[in-house]
């Protein structure tokens, strides 16, 4: 009995490090990010993997092996599913209101706009998309950038009576202006 706790135990010890190792080498390619803003007692937390271009087709269409087909669901980002995470309700252009809490973020890119996904699932890989658990979803404008971005970076703009979440790859800019209620 004694020897069978001690394989078990090993199993499990060699798993873990076998899971930890596997995660610390994926992020070498894709490291963690963080993308934040505070406007008073608003704070709003985006984390996220920045994966980067080298040298690849990124948006296009899948039959020209674009990393990211126009019209799919991505995981905005690489790794784990990106985080968003909201201290006080925000609402969109559209009239959407966003409720203060946590969500992943996933987008369907297009040409012209995107489609952005605030889903209820978190703590998920990337990969594993549940569309019943889409909580809200807006779109976003995107336009072509003359220079290019290597790594993919999440940040965020304050204009005059809005903020606006920039999400930046390739040649690709995707602006998705909100408010903050209350």
């Amino acid at each position: 009995m004694k020897r069978v706790f001690i394989v078990v135990a090993i199993i499990i010890v060699a798993s873990v490090i076998v899971l930890v190792g596997l995660r610390i080498y994926t992020k070498s390619f894709s490291p963690e990010a963080e993308a934040s803003f505070q406007q008073g007692d608003f704070t709003i937390q985006v984390d996220y993997c920045q994966p980067t271009k080298k040298e690849r087709l990124i948006f296009g269409k899948e039959q020209d092996e674009a990393l990211v087909p126009y019209g799919k669901v991505w995981r905005t980002g690489a790794n784990e599913a990106t985080l968003i995470e909201l201290s006080q309700p925000i609402t969109f252009m559209d009239g959407q209101t966003l409720a203060a809490g946590r969500y992943s973020i996933f987008t369907v890119p297009q040409v012209d706009e995107w489609t952005i996904i605030f889903n209820e699932e978190t703590g998920q890989w990337g990969t594993n998309y549940d569309e019943v658990q889409n909580h809200l979803s807006v779109t976003a404008s995107s336009e072509a950038l003359e220079e290019e971005i290597e790594s993919f970076t999440i940040s965020f703009t304050e204009k005059a009576n809005q903020i606006d979440l920039v999400l930046r790859w390739d040649r690709t800019k995707v602006v998705l202006p909100f408010k903050v209620e209350g």
